[in-house]
């Protein structure tokens, strides 16, 4: 189909790092409030309940839970189920 779909839980206190340089990431968030940081810019943007973001430019990037986070992910090209998030933030087998 061209995309993949995941549901994303990040317990509240948790700062996940992420940077997907193989794709393309927008997310949906269904419950909490957390802040998403741009690692080259600085830019902090405040994610909460309903709030949609998009990484288009394989940005590197933090999410730091202030609460429980849920968030809906679309991720193209799809993921293949085995990738785990590498130590510098990417997905590889």
């Amino acid at each position: 189909m061209g995309f993949s779909l995941t549901e994303t839980h990040i317990p509240k206190g948790e700062e996940q790092h992420w940077h997907y340089k193989n794709h393309f990431e927008a997310c949906y968030c269904v419950a909490g409030f957390g802040i998403l940081t741009n690692k080259k810019t600085g830019e902090e943007f405040d994610i909460s309940k309903g709030t949609t973001y998009i990484l288009d430019n394989h940005d590197d990037h933090t999410f730091e839970a202030i609460d429980n986070v849920v968030l809906v992910c679309v991720f193209n090209p799809p993921l293949k189920g085995n990738e785990v998030h590498r130590e510098d933030g990417s997905y590889g087998i």
